[in-house]
């Protein structure tokens, strides 16, 4: 059609014909929305006929097409040719140039073009006020649309509903709840109702503050209240509250809303489940997300992208991949095409676990379907290589992006600089952010001569500044460095730059005091905390427990814990086992376990570390029957663990309570345990120097005989003893086993296959052997050299380490393979 059109207008133009016919042309390509095309062909026709006018018509439907398509450039240029041709703009014109630069943020024209009307013989209308005061609003300065009221009623016009509505929502928007009632009551005055765009404003607002009570109050009128001649809810007012709900996570209260439109058949649009998909993914219910895309297509109001996209991106944050890909099937053969959005939650996906192969096969996939990368995208792959230490790949990655032509931003920024920070070169990181200030993203070029052509001083430094993210992650790492004077500095620095701290960077400076045992230092930063109307979090107490628990003030220790209960901030295990480890620290075992006790009976559980704190402290103070009770509590509470096993049992066994050990050992591998914590070594040595061999023996025996893959070292008191006491037979048997069992120094405490009872627990992890010691020893006994040596000789063996099986190293493996 667009060629029919131009060749057309070519032919007219050609024959000599009528400038009417020729406009009338332009109007019919104007209203096809081909702009472009309808102000050349206006230009060649006006420059044929110079002296003929087109109709002011014409010129309204050029301007409004131009607006439309955000063309402004094209609405100069028909404003100064009216104007020239004679043509006497209408109301309409100057309505709709007002509209043209309000929209374009030229206010300031707008309201010159305004002040103009009446002098070019036309009188502004209540539409040209609407425009200007929806401009002025449309850019958050209610006030100066507030003052175009007066003048409404000043050219004998009586504001309309749309005016007062307009400002209402920009009030509203912009939290001046009492200027937007005022407003209400004025409208009012003027004989004006308020209708459901008026409440559906005031509803927005109370949803925005998370004020769902007050909102939820004036919709309930709006249902029911028909005495107070309330206008009833529309889809609009439905969707706000939904919204409103999912936001703050009342997703009980959103349901029964959602099912209520159901139920009373209110058209419920893409939207509205858009807006219900989106509030069940943040509280991770993909599968009920999953339903709703399937309502969707089952009711054949076929979900959009960002229906698809807001389900992709909850799978792929919560790791669920191969989901994602399913549901970008589905998508497929809905005929929705993934976009760059979808593939950018999926590269996320994959580089935040490492899989590197698979986000590069998303990325090409991304490319050959014609999505391209955009900044989001390369800030992921940027973010997942410096994260993975391929340092030289992110810096390829970066000039890369430079190169195309991506607007590097503070995001891109930070990304380098916490990579540089983790990578061990703080102190370059600090030059970027010092650069950053001057240069903007050309900072980067410092980060090595490779980055040279990032150095653009003319680009856009106030795009790239840095930001609370770029000083808390500087300042964590001078912190952690030791480096507190300097991280003081940099705090100076960014509320010079009008950047102000937040809790997280006052909790650093909090934590690095207290863990150095600066606790009045740690106190006076909280002072500027609150003198800075900053709330006190959940580590801000944390942390200054921990440090008066280094100076052991219990009492005001305690007077943080009542003042977290106070203001709302519910304590956590953390924060009661830093008090319990104080007490016990001090001999106070008895007031922990009053503490432990308290735990217990409110709604936060107690973990192994706190048990074995008081276990731990019980044993030290000799009472291993409270321990024990403690033990079984805890195993009440946590389940047979193994770290509550080992702690008991290393404790009994240091305390000389052998039988006592012994007996808890023969549990723990009763239930299949992982030995590694259980000091089982020592407790054979001790057997064996106390003249209880039958029982050192007796631990051994069961170590084989339940299958567990143990550190051979264990034999060697046992066949010193058996040595010495003239059992040679015995301890050549046990000196065999010992030559068997993992001679390259790897076991895993753990059961291995039992052949007998066919069970298999899974191994963990591993431990390094001492038994190659054995040669070395040099504490007088070469009883169980010897044997070894005869036990050798007797399999033929040329060296002990040549008994190890034929095992390739991982990386050697990969080498071969690759």
């Amino acid at each position: 059609m667009h060629t029919q059109l131009t060749t057309l207008h070519t032919q007219l133009l050609n024959q000599q014909s009528s400038p009417t016919s020729l406009f009338s042309l332009i109007l019919i390509i104007a209203k096809s929305r081909l702009v472009d095309e309808a102000v050349s062909q206006f230009q060649s026709t006006r420059k044929q006929f110079p002296e003929t006018p087109p109709p002011v018509y014409l010129y309204n439907v050029l301007l409004e097409s131009s607006i439309r398509e955000s063309k402004v450039e094209w609405v100069g240029l028909l404003y100064r040719d009216m104007i020239v041709s004679g043509v006497s703009p209408e109301v309409y014109t100057f309505n709709l140039l007002i509209r043209g630069l309000c929209d374009s943020g030229h206010l300031e024209d707008a309201r010159k073009v305004f002040d103009k009307m009446s002098e070019r013989g036309c009188k502004p209308n209540e539409f040209s006020f609407g425009i200007l005061v929806r401009g002025y609003c449309r850019a958050g300065r209610g006030v100066e649309g507030l003052g175009i009221l007066e003048e409404i009623r000043g050219s004998g016009l009586i504001p309309n509903k749309v005016v007062y509505n307009t400002l209402i929502s920009s009030f509203c928007k912009e939290g001046k709840d009492d200027e937007a009632e005022r407003l209400v009551e004025k409208m009012k005055e003027d004989g004006l109702s308020p209708d459901v765009v008026t409440f559906n404003a005031r509803i927005a607002v109370l949803c925005k503050a998370g004020k769902m009570l007050e909102a939820s109050r004036i919709f309930r009128d709006m249902q029911i209240d028909n005495a107070l001649g309330l206008p009833r809810p529309n889809i609009v007012t439905f969707n706000v509250m939904l919204d409103g709900f999912c936001k703050v996570g009342m997703l009980e209260e959103a349901k029964t809303l959602v099912d209520t439109m159901k139920k009373n058949d209110i058209l419920m649009t893409l939207e509205t489940y858009n807006i219900w998909l989106m509030g069940l993914v943040r509280k991770g219910k993909l599968l009920e997300g999953q339903l709703v895309i399937k309502e969707l297509i089952e009711k054949d109001l076929q979900p959009n992208i960002y229906s698809f996209n807001i389900l992709i991106d909850g799978f792929c944050k919560k790791g669920m991949l191969s989901d994602a890909k399913m549901l970008i099937s589905l998508m497929k053969r809905n005929g929705v095409q993934p976009d760059t959005i979808t593939y950018s939650s999926l590269l996320q996906g994959y580089c935040s676990r490492g899989m590197v192969d698979k986000a590069n096969s998303t990325l090409n996939e991304m490319m050959r379907t014609g999505s391209f990368p955009n900044i989001y995208t390369c800030n992921i792959l940027l973010h997942s290589l410096w994260n993975e230490g391929k340092i030289p790949e992110a810096e390829s990655l970066l000039q890369k992006m430079n190169e195309k032509g991506y607007h590097l931003d503070t995001v891109t920024c930070n990304i380098v600089i916490r990579g540089l920070c983790k990578s061990g070169k703080l102190d370059k990181a600090i030059d970027i952010v010092d650069g950053m200030w001057t240069y903007g993203k050309a900072a980067l070029g410092e980060v090595g001569n490779m980055y040279i052509g990032l150095v653009d001083i003319k680009g856009d430094v106030k795009n790239c500044v840095p930001d609370l993210i770029t000083y808390s992650t500087i300042i964590k790492e001078l912190c952690d460095a030791g480096r507190l004077e300097d991280a003081k500095k940099k705090l100076v620095e960014m509320v010079g730059k009008n950047i102000y701290p937040d809790s997280i960077i006052y909790n650093t400076f909090i934590y690095s005091y207290c863990k150095t045992g600066k606790v009045s230092s740690a106190f006076r930063v909280l002072k500027d905390m609150e003198k800075r109307g900053i709330d006190k979090t959940l580590q801000t107490y944390n942390f200054l427990i921990m440090g008066l628990a280094t100076k052991k003030q219990i009492f005001e220790m305690y007077g943080l814990l009542s003042e977290m209960k106070e203001r709302g901030v519910t304590p956590t295990i953390s924060t009661y086992n830093i008090i319990i480890g104080c007490l016990c620290d001090i001999g106070q075992t008895n007031d922990a376990m009053s503490l432990l006790n308290e735990v217990l009976q409110k709604d936060v559980a107690p973990n192994i570390y706190s048990f074995s704190l008081l276990i731990k402290a019980f044993c030290g103070e000799g009472e291993y029957r409270p321990a024990q009770e403690v033990f079984e509590i805890a195993i009440s509470a946590c389940g047979h663990e193994e770290g509550l096993y080992s702690v008991l049992f290393n404790e009994l066994f240091l305390g000389g309570e052998l039988v006592e050990a012994s007996e808890l050992f023969d549990v723990a591998l009763d239930r299949r345990l992982c030995i590694e914590k259980f000091n089982y070594k020592e407790l054979i040595d001790s057997f064996c120097k106390n003249e209880k061999l039958d029982d050192a023996i007796k631990i051994l025996h069961k170590l084989i005989n339940r299958g567990y893959s143990f550190d051979p070292a264990a034999f060697m008191s046992v066949i010193d003893t058996l040595r010495a006491t003239g059992k040679k037979h015995e301890a050549d048997k046990f000196a065999e086993r010992m030559l068997i069992m993992s001679p390259e120094g790897s076991f895993t405490n753990k059961v291995c296959d039992d052949i007998a009872g066919g069970s298999h627990v899974k191994l963990k992890k591993e431990g390094a052997s001492e038994w190659k010691n054995i040669i070395h020893r040099d504490d007088g006994s070469s009883i169980t050299l010897k044997t070894l040596k005869r036990v050798q000789k007797g399999w033929g063996q040329g060296s002990i380490l040549d008994l190890a099986p034929s095992r390739r190293d991982k990386s050697d493996y990969w080498e071969v393979a690759g």
